[in-house]
């Protein structure tokens, strides 16, 4: 038995539903980016408390479908965009109609009815959180950034970045690079 959970987005939430699941006596196969697997079926009542149990943390157990497959394409966008290094060999339309088995334009047509904004939005955000990290928390420059991220070109991640921002790439860093130093001398560091 599958069941499937809204807001699971990283390997923290993974070891917190695991801890949960232990803590309340369901066991587990498996736990993934939005999913549990569960061996045996489980009672309307196990199933209350793990919806209870999750509740707590900000997870939540779905029962529709088209949340079900617009959760999975989060997740798909999230694993692409976040934790893996090496470019798709086909555009990612179809990937994810590959990875999911529908005809993408059902699967654009289901998420933007569930989220209010297109797959594209979405990834486009991730991608500029994701630059975010880098320009912060490494010593990539632009260019090496844009690449690892697959832009066409730096001037095409600048123009996003200020698009979703309001702001430079080199400005943002710059004020979060301020905004740390100021921390540390008030903290004594």
């Amino acid at each position: 038995m599958t069941i499937f959970v809204k807001n699971m987005v990283s390997l923290r939430c993974q070891i917190i539903v695991k801890e949960a699941l232990e803590r309340v006596g369901i066991h587990f196969i498996n736990v993934e980016m939005g999913e549990i697997d569960i061996l045996q079926p489980i009672s309307n009542e196990q199933c209350e408390l793990i919806e209870d149990t999750l509740s707590k943390y900000g997870l939540e157990v779905i029962n529709n479908s088209k949340v079900k497959i617009t959760e999975k394409i989060k997740h798909i966008i999230i694993e692409v965009i976040h934790h893996s290094n090496e470019p798709l060999e086909i555009n990612f339309s179809t990937h994810l109609s590959q990875k999911l088995d529908y005809d993408y334009t059902y699967l654009a047509n289901i998420f933007s009815e569930t989220e209010g904004m297109t797959i594209e939005k979405f990834m486009i955000c991730h991608k500029i959180e994701r630059v975010k990290e880098m320009l912060v928390h490494s010593e990539l420059s632009l260019t090496e950034i844009a690449h690892k991220l697959h832009y066409s070109s730096v001037s095409h991640v600048s123009n996003q970045f200020k698009k979703v921002t309001g702001l430079t790439p080199s400005l943002y860093k710059q004020r979060k690079q301020a905004h740390r130093s100021t921390f540390e001398k008030a903290c004594g560091s």
